[in-house]
């Protein structure tokens, strides 16, 4: 009767909470890819459905604020743009920062924001993330046509001379860096709020600090000394100056700044999801 029962009701899946430090479970996610879309649908409905301009916001924001900084930066403080027009300049840099600001500060209140949806039924909580990432995807893409439709604009009358450089194949390359780095420093700080809330309060306002830290209204060439050095620890900024280099063939292609990037995205990646993996068997009774 025993075997009988035993060969019925054979487990399929077995959950537990319990595993190695490094077991990440990525077979996971793709089991689960399905609901990492319904994830993606949903941060687009909840985020515009009572909205009158929708998806357009995702164009106005870095516009208007690329206009801003026009007014402000370009045209009061006469910061330099090494020759590039500045409201390009701006709008080049806000791109890319626009998606990691996003994947990061939503990253960030994982936990704490989907504490009720956790606490009903089991799926990998790293599904939640994931769909956020791929949600700013869309929005990268929105705004980088706009940024082409602006250059070609510009080209045609005669207000600035494009000259793309070979090193746009690497784009994917810096998009992917840019990805990883906001989800792992994001899933790192979710782990951290859900017993430390004080983290959150002041991510909002490192963001915003670490936005002037970053050569968005001005090139690294601009600064010099100490401040030079640290904007380089920053891996924010080889990207962003050799995505600028990519669209505009002015600098130079940072092939150090690169890979160094690319290894404080890995180890911050790492961390973050193993700190993560860790919280989330105990998140429920500190949220």
């Amino acid at each position: 009767m025993e075997s009988f029962v035993e060969e019925k009701y054979q487990h399929t899946e077995v959950i537990s909470s319990k595993r190695r430090l490094f077991d990440i479970r990525l077979r996971e996610l793709w089991d689960y890819r399905d609901l990492v879309m319904v994830f993606v649908r949903r941060d687009f409905v909840a985020q515009y459905k009572q909205t009158i301009l929708g998806p357009l916001w995702f164009v106005l924001q870095p516009i208007l604020t690329a206009l801003m900084f026009y007014l402000i930066f370009g045209r009061i403080a006469s910061i330099p743009t090494q020759g590039i027009h500045p409201f390009l300049f701006y709008f080049s840099g806000l791109t890319l920062w626009g998606y990691f600001s996003d994947v990061f500060t939503k990253c960030s209140n994982t936990f704490v924001g989907n504490s009720t949806l956790f606490g009903k039924v089991y799926f990998p909580r790293l599904t939640v993330p994931m769909s956020i990432v791929i949600s700013g995807l869309y929005k990268w893409m929105i705004q980088t046509i706009v940024l082409v439709g602006v250059m070609i604009w510009f080209n045609i009358a005669g207000m600035e001379h494009i000259k793309l450089h070979w090193s746009l194949a690497f784009v994917p390359l810096y998009l992917l860096l840019l990805a990883m780095l906001g989800l792992g420093l994001g899933v790192l700080f979710s782990s951290l709020t859900t017993k430390y809330r004080d983290l959150s309060f002041m991510l909002t306002f490192g963001v915003q600090l670490l936005m002037y830290g970053t050569p968005i209204i001005y090139p690294l060439s601009f600064t010099s000394g100490i401040f030079r050095n640290l904007l380089e620890w920053n891996p924010l900024s080889a990207i962003l100056e050799n995505f600028r280099f990519a669209l505009f063939s002015v600098g130079v292609f940072d092939v150090r700044g690169l890979v160094y990037a690319a290894v404080f995205t890995f180890v911050t990646l790492t961390v973050g999801i193993v700190v993560f993996y860790r919280v989330e068997k105990s998140f429920m009774d500190t949220v």
